[in-house]
Order: structure tokens, then sequence, then C-alpha cells
């Protein structure tokens, strides 16, 4: 009698396991289209955002458009970021430029609006990555996170504040690690944590 229950048992926790495993396997990762320039390429910053949704069990697909020294408007008038999105396999699109002050913010918000339009159109959700000044032009911080702030609300886009929390950061610790020695591209640790608040940002689930 006992042997009999021990494998009904068996067979049971058998068919449970198995369903999660087929539940698992069926989970549709994420599709996320990085644009931008130096700023998100370097180090591959895409491929370490993989890396920290693979360690929280969330499965995404990610592809890269970016350049030296591009802007959003170089990227819409080269024409690849359009095709990209009308594509409409992605779920999110994150937008990312460098920090330039009034040019950076109207493109940010003109093109912003551009590319909310073709995300509306194809299922996709815009996002802004937004970066920091070189420690240069270090004065300009906060005009940086406010182009951002206000391009995201004007556009209806999730903002990833990187920039805002690196900016935290350096002021509570004075620690600049975060920067490479050009005090301007991200160190390895800067792009680690570039890609972990972009994550956390976007609140991704299966």
């Amino acid at each position: 009698m006992m042997v009999t229950l021990y494998s009904f048992l068996f067979v049971i926790w058998q068919a449970i396991f198995c369903a999660d495993i087929q539940n698992l396997e069926k989970v549709k990762p994420f599709h996320i289209l990085f644009v931008g320039n130096s700023l998100t390429y370097t180090h591959d910053m895409p491929a370490l955002f993989k890396q920290v949704a693979k360690e929280n069990d969330i499965k995404v697909k990610v592809k890269t458009l970016a350049k030296p020294n591009y802007a959003l408007e170089d990227h819409w008038l080269e024409g690849s970021l359009q095709m990209e999105i009308a594509k409409g396999k992605y779920d999110y699109i994150i937008l990312q430029q460098a920090p330039s002050q009034q040019d950076g913010k109207d493109m940010l918000i003109n093109y912003g609006k551009k590319i909310k339009e073709l995300c509306e159109q194809n299922g996709s959700q815009l996002a802004f990555f937004m970066v920091w000044p070189s420690m240069k032009h270090y004065s300009s911080f906060e005009g940086v996170i406010d182009n951002y702030r206000f391009a995201s609300e004007q556009t209806d886009a999730i903002l990833c504040p990187v920039g805002e929390e690196w900016k935290t950061y350096f002021e509570q610790t004075d620690d600049f690690s975060f920067l490479s020695e050009d005090g301007f591209h991200p160190s390895v640790k800067g792009s680690k944590s570039a890609a972990k608040i972009i994550f956390e940002s976007l609140e991704l689930t299966n």
C-alpha cells in the first residue's frame, strides 16, 4: 500500500515538474532595441543588460544601433532606426544621445516625438536612457537631467535615470569610478551600473 502511495506521489510530482519546465520554455523573451552612441556601446552595455536580466530570470533579446557621436537626428536621417522599429518585434526602444544643452534638449523632444509615434504604430514602448556630462562640464549635470526628464514627460516615455542616480552617488561618496579615465565614457563598473538601472526602470516580469 505504501509503495503504491509513493508511486502515485512520484507521478504527481513528475507531472508538476514537467509542467513547470514546459511553462518556462513557453515564456517569450522581451525584444529590446538600444539606440545611441558610444555611451551605449562602450563595454557592450546592452549585453551587460542581458546578463542582468538573466540573473533575474527574465529572458531578453537585444539589438543595438549605436555609432560614435551619433545623436537621435543622425539615426533618424540614416533611416535604419525607422526600418528596425517597423519590423514590429520590439517591446522597448531605448534612446540615448550625448548630453548637450539646448540643441540636445530640442533633439530629444523633437525626435523623441517622431520615434514615439513609430513606437505606437508598431507596439513598442519608448524609454530614455538618461546620460551624464563629462567631468569638464560637470556644472551642466542638472541641465542634462532636466532635459531627459522633460523629454520623457513630453513623450510619455519610461525614464531610466542613470545620470541622476550617478550624480547622487558622486556627491554622496566623491567616488567617480563609474567613469573611465577620459572623465566621460563609462568604466566597466559604470556600464554595469547603467545596465542595472535600465533593467530596474523597465520593470520587466514574466
